[in-house]
């Protein structure tokens, strides 16, 4: 790892960039006791870019460890910006890595942008879906809707393979169980999950909105509905 690039160095970088006044509405925002340095997404993500670019995986999943260690909002978004790439060869350590951060989720934004990159490891091998399916289960709320969260591509497929359909059943599947869940967030991830699977598959949206879904509270059923008539 070059000296630009280490764990000190990146977080020094980051420090650099903090911006106070933003960092505070951030904390606010989020509603979190964690620092926060107030460091736009875009910016982390260019960081991200470049620090990956001189490093190897094996040199990026330790720096991506030492970054979200730090329990640091912007360095935690910033180490699964470092986790975000379609094609990863080998990639085991990286989703083992994505996966133990999954118990820790206390709140959407970092979940968000670690499903981004976890989303794209479950493509690259989805038999990791039946670690996911273990979370379907869990007590820990944020990781049940990782479920959902981490499975979006396949809701947002216009061309799926027969096995992608099958995948497709099985999220629905877990959707299912999560529409009595009265929890605001769950009941979104469901929303978002229908509202994007309609845009190509209308048909079977509808049939889940007016099976397991009617339970959805108003405003999920709103998200969901958004690309279908509404009622």
């Amino acid at each position: 790892m070059t000296d630009q690039i280490t764990l000190e160095a990146a977080l020094a970088g980051l420090r650099a960039a903090a911006d106070p006044a933003r960092a505070a509405e951030v904390a606010s925002y989020h509603k979190t006791a964690r620092d926060c340095l107030g460091i736009p997404v875009p910016v982390l993500t260019e960081m991200a870019k470049t620090w990956r670019e001189d490093i190897d995986i094996d040199q990026r999943i330790a720096l991506a460890s030492g970054l979200w260690d730090s329990n640091i909002h912007e360095a935690r978004i910033a180490a699964a910006k470092l986790m975000v790439q379609a094609r990863i060869r080998p990639d085991d350590g990286v989703w083992a890595l994505i996966a133990s951060w999954v118990p820790q989720f206390d709140g959407w934004a970092i979940a968000d942008h670690v499903a981004d990159a976890g989303g794209r490891r479950l493509i690259a091998d989805p038999s990791r879906l039946d670690e996911v399916e273990a979370w379907v289960t869990s007590p820990h709320m944020w990781s049940r809707r990782a479920t959902l969260v981490f499975t979006l591509p396949w809701a947002r497929m216009s061309n799926p393979k027969a096995a992608d359909l099958d995948i497709r059943e099985r999220v629905l599947g877990w959707a299912a169980r999560y529409v009595s869940e009265s929890d605001w967030f769950m009941q979104k991830a469901v929303g978002w999950w229908i509202r994007d699977f309609s845009k190509h598959y209308a048909a079977r949206a509808e049939e889940f909105l007016a099976g397991p879904g009617q339970g959805l509270k108003s405003f999920a059923k709103k998200v969901a509905r958004t690309w279908l008539p509404q009622s």
